[in-house]
């Protein structure tokens, strides 16, 4: 088990993609204000890579958050924000509180999944439908033969589906419940197994390092399987802070998911990561980070947890926000066909500024080998205020990147072709 004071990610040999470290003591770990979240100028976009042009797939969305592509083409994304509970949890999620509500992601849920369909195949949706409503915060969905699942900030519900639908007006099966609370981070992403019989869940925690108790962490920090017959649950994965993205790799056929560490030890810790998921492992939170470095905030400390703390595979960052993933698996992009795509929400706490882009992290046998590429960047302005905020990516039907903007409303189609 490794302890260490406040240190740079490069002097812990964490990173292999650290990018824009800061440097500073953790007295520096906070701006003295939040970024403004000033949205998008007319006729602004993002900047693709070279070989690569962005156009609005689809504009004047309540906070997009997560994609689903269905089968035929259809392009489904949950307009969503935070359940109102009205209990703030500690220092970050009062900054945190500040930050949402000059992006307006304090206002209330949408509750939401709209449909959106490009009927004459020009990169963008002629046809616009709410799809499902009512919902609770929705986040995740996944469709399995004829249903589809929804995963709400409680519970994971599931819905009949046709072929061709714009609209689902049955009301939904309750599969199971999810762990909910102060829902810190309540955010819910579900991915079927390749055989369809299990689900699997994310479920961040309700703390920064558990300083609301352990007791208010109980099954939350983790992954779920679900058996999709009986609704039956159990944990998959545990001590991951925040997990978002969820993806199969082609290759070796593991799980991967994108996960948020924690905050408040300054710019340079903790970094953000991508990692294969091991069934039962356990990846740190909250009494260690990257493996066995020790957190001392967290009391009491568990050596014995500490000790079996898997290693992430990759490093992106602190405070990059790392949040949506896609294998690059029939993707037309020339540059980008064997590795991953991340989004990368940036965030506020840091003064230097990290995320805020899309990256693709290159693979070679199933795992990262090499730097991250910039995909979709210039979400900040040239003051450093935020037009955009990119949370999920998905590939389409046609093999171009969909990128959600919550901040912007807005989801971005990336093509290949000149800008």
């Amino acid at each position: 088990m490794k302890r260490h004071p406040l240190l740079p990610i490069a002097a812990l040999a964490l990173c292999t993609a650290c990018s824009q470290q800061a440097l500073l003591d953790i007295a520096d770990g906070f701006r003295p204000e939040p970024k403004a979240a000033i949205g998008w100028p007319q006729g602004a976009t993002p900047q693709a890579t070279d070989g690569a042009r962005v156009n609005a797939f689809a504009e004047g969305l309540q906070h997009p958050r997560w994609l689903y592509v269905l089968p035929n083409g259809d392009v489904l994304v949950a307009e969503s924000a935070a359940p109102d509970t009205g209990k703030p949890a500690g220092i970050e999620s009062w900054f945190s509180g500040l930050s949402k509500k000059q992006s307006d992601a304090r206002e209330r849920s949408a509750n939401r999944i709209s449909l959106l369909r490009d009927i004459n195949g020009d990169g963008v949706a002629d046809l616009r439908s709410t799809f499902l409503k009512g919902l609770n915060s929705p986040f995740g969905m996944v469709l399995v033969g004829k249903d589809l699942y929804v995963a709400n900030a409680d519970a994971l519900v599931r819905f009949p589906y046709e072929k061709g639908a714009t609209e689902i007006s049955e009301p939904p099966t309750r599969v199971t419940d999810l762990p909910a609370g102060l829902n810190r981070h309540w955010t819910k992403n579900v991915i079927a197994s390749r055989d369809g019989r299990k689900l699997y869940v994310t479920v961040g925690s309700n703390s920064n390092v558990g300083e609301n108790g352990m007791e208010a962490e109980e099954g939350r920090a983790a992954i779920w399987e679900v058996d999709r017959a009986s609704g039956n649950k159990r944990l998959f994965a545990t001590g991951l802070r925040n997990p978002h993205g969820l993806a199969w790799e082609p290759q070796t056929g593991k799980l991967w998911t994108a996960v948020i560490e924690r905050g408040e030890l300054g710019n340079d810790l903790v970094p953000d990561y991508i990692t294969s998921v091991k069934d039962g492992g356990f990846y740190g939170w909250p009494y260690s980070h990257f493996g066995q470095h020790v957190d001392e905030r967290v009391q009491p400390q568990r050596p014995d947890l500490v000790a079996k703390a898997l290693v992430p595979d990759y490093a992106l960052g602190p405070h990059t926000a790392s949040m949506g993933i896609a294998f690059a698996k029939g993707s037309k992009l020339p540059k980008f066909r064997n590795g991953l795509f991340v989004s990368q929400r940036g965030s506020w706490v840091r003064n230097a500024d990290n995320g805020y882009k899309v990256i693709f992290v290159p693979f070679r046998n199933g795992k990262p080998h090499g730097q991250p590429v910039d995909v979709l960047t210039g979400f900040l302005d040239g003051k450093g205020d935020v037009q955009g905020r990119p949370v999920d990516v998905k590939l389409d039907s046609k093999g171009a990147l969909l990128v959600t903007d919550d901040v912007g409303g807005t989801v971005w189609r990336v093509s290949a072709g000149k800008k």
